[in-house]
This record gives C-alpha cells, structure tokens and sequence, in this order.
C-alpha cells in the first residue's frame, strides 16, 4: 500500500471510529437523553434516628427510597418490617448477606449449613419484595476454600442455579458481590461476577458493584458498570479513602463515572449506602445525599 492511500485508509476508520455506537454511547449526549430515576437506599445503621421509625421517617423527609436490611435474623422480622414499611414511600431493595457458612467451602457441612441459611434468607426477601440476597462466595479468612480452578467455577455456576431456581420460586434474586483484594480472594471485579452471572443464563442471577471495592479493584467505574449490563441489581456507596459517609473523605468522593454509566444503562434499581460516618450523622448524611444528586447531575 502507498503511504498517501495509507494514510487516506487511516483517516477514514477515524472518522467512522468517532461516530460509532459505542463511542456515541460513552458520550454525554446519549446520557441526557435518558431519564433515569436515582434511587438511593440506606443500610439500617445509616439514618440517624435511635429506632427504625425514626430512621424511616428522616429517609421519607430527605427522599430516600430503599432500605437494605441485614440477612441475619430476617426470617423473625419480616412482620415488623412490613408494619413499619406500610404507608410509607420506603422499599426493601437488597439484603445485605446474613448467611452462615459458604459456598465454596471443601467442607460439606459448611456448604450446606450455607444453603440451608441463604435459603431461609432468600423466602424471607421474597415475602418483603427485596430485589435480591447479596452473597460473596467465599472471603479470605474462611478456610479451607475450594481451590481456584475451572471445576470450582463450574461448581459454583451450578450451584447458583439452584439457588436462583429457589430464588425465582420467592420473586426475588441471588446478587453475586465482588470485593477487594483483602477481603476476598476469588471474586474482585464486577466483570468477572458479570461472566458468572452470563454462564448460569439464569434470570435470578444477578451481581452488584461496590464504589469502595471498586476504588482498590476497576480501573473504571464506567466500565465495570457497564460490563455488567442487564446483570447488575444492586450498587453500594461509600467515601472512597475510609469507607465513611459519602463527602466525608472529600474531592476523592467522586462518582461522576459510575453514574454515567448506570445513566447510559438507563439502571433501574438501588443505590444504597454501606458505611461508617466520621461525624455527626444529623450533618454527614444529608450532605452526603446532596452531593450524590448534584453528581448524579453532572453525570
């Protein structure tokens, strides 16, 4: 090929590179175009309030529409949810774990004590209209694990299967979460919890993404989002140096890329916060809500 119809060749595929669906997508114009709702939740420890009540009534005054129980127990507080939730504009989105066990241990006993209490978690979530039980296959310090291979993998593919089977059964969904590095050895990136949620072809089988986990494991937050796809059901936010309330660690709280892409995906579910709080969360919380919407804003 002679340099000039090279270099003719060259700036054509630039050109059609630059108006391709995929570099459209990424773009700010697709994302304006969509009107997808923000829906925050919070963990029971969030709200200030000293019981639930009050907390359910400062996230009903500040516009938060999901609450995220703990697993743990639940089964024994479905009706007290329930009354407490009745009447108000306040749904359960995700449990968050609560099982015993794990499912990727080598011992049977332990992997059944797993499915006997993510089963009772899963009946439970299903009478609250959760939209799914949060569970990490395995953390670092559960021992001993099943080894790294692809017939673990497979394992756990199957595995999931019949979970989703039961989780269908309920009207609920099993969310596969993946975390950092020093918390757990086997799952750390939302695209590899996505490649598990594709090979169990599984409509209850689902997985979530973590800013805080995100912030140690994805080069980017648009791209793990967005690698998920129609698999993602669940998003966790926190401060990104302490895993504080959200603002609390300053300019390093920034989401902006991560809500482009729940923005792009047109994201129909929850965005719930996990974390501590430095201070007074009277101050902490509704500062933290209001930079989340001005981010979710400039998304």
């Amino acid at each position: 090929m002679k340099r000039r119809d090279f270099l003719r060749a060259t700036l054509v595929g630039g050109a059609v590179a630059a108006v391709s669906p995929l570099n459209m997508l990424a773009g700010c114009d697709s994302t304006k175009k969509k009107k997808t709702e923000l829906k925050l939740s919070f963990q029971e420890g969030t709200a200030p309030g000293e019981t639930l009540e009050q907390k359910f009534d400062f996230m009903e005054q500040n516009g938060v529409v999901g609450f995220e129980p703990g697993g743990a127990g639940l089964t024994a507080r479905v009706g007290e949810l329930q009354k407490l939730l009745q009447g108000r504009n306040i749904k359960v989105s995700a449990i968050c774990a609560g099982f015993q066990g794990f499912i990727l241990s080598e011992d049977e006993a332990v992997r059944q004590q797993f499915d006997q209490t993510m089963r009772e978690i899963i009946a439970a979530a299903g009478e609250l209209g959760s939209t799914g039980v949060i569970m990490v296959p395995a953390f670092n310090g559960q021992v001993p694990a099943m080894p790294h291979t692809m017939d673990t993998r497979n394992y756990l593919v199957d595995q999931l299967r019949q979970l989703g089977d039961y989780a269908v059964q309920c009207g609920t969904t099993v969310i596969l979460e993946p975390l950092n590095r020093n918390e757990a050895f086997y799952l750390r990136q939302v695209g590899d919890a996505a490649s598990i949620c594709r090979d169990a072809k599984h409509p209850a089988v689902k997985c979530m993404g973590d800013f805080w986990h995100m912030t140690f494991e994805e080069p980017s937050d648009y791209g793990a989002f967005f690698s998920a796809g129609e698999h993602l059901q669940h998003v966790h936010i926190a401060s990104r140096g302490t895993r504080n309330t959200p603002g609390e660690d300053g300019d390093v709280d920034n989401y902006v890329d991560g809500f482009r892409a729940l923005k792009a995906m047109n994201y129909p579910n929850y965005v719930s916060f996990e974390c501590g709080c430095k201070g007074d969360r009277t101050q902490s919380v509704p500062a933290a809500l209001k930079l989340i919407r001005e981010q979710w804003d400039m998304a």
